[in-house]
């Protein structure tokens, strides 16, 4: 299963209430199971974050968790992380990247944000995932 386009626009735009709740300009990104970008939108974040929410997403999609907790297995073990990060175009394993799961509780996408501390950015991806699932 994939995310659809709408359930992806729906989860996108929650994330960019949660943003513009919080006034931090983010740039946010949903990616499908295959990590392949869905919607995209960028409030007036910085040119650097565009990349940085789009490696998150597909960081969490790719490893079927969030992104801070796979940044922690591999800091955390005995793990050539640096062959890891690089692969796939690059990925980012800090917090901001959340898996986006369907009603039945399979992962079909993921949800990330980049612009604000890692905290801020975990709870806006969040909260476009929770409308979800």
């Amino acid at each position: 299963m994939n995310i659809t386009y709408n359930e992806a626009t729906k989860a996108l735009q929650a994330s960019i209430e949660k943003a513009k709740a919080l006034n931090i300009p983010v740039s946010l990104a949903v990616v499908d199971t295959g990590g392949h970008l869905v919607a995209f939108a960028r409030l007036d974040s910085v040119y650097g974050v565009i990349d940085f929410a789009i490696k998150k997403a597909r960081t969490a999609v790719m490893f079927g968790i969030d992104s801070d907790i796979i940044g922690t297995i591999i800091s955390g073990a005995d793990v050539h992380g640096y062959g890891m990060l690089n692969s796939n175009e690059g990925l980012l394993t800090i917090a901001g990247g959340v898996v986006i799961r369907n009603q039945e509780g399979n992962i079909i996408g993921a949800i990330a944000s980049s612009g604000g501390t890692t905290d801020q950015d975990k709870e806006i991806a969040g909260t476009g995932a929770s409308v979800i699932s």
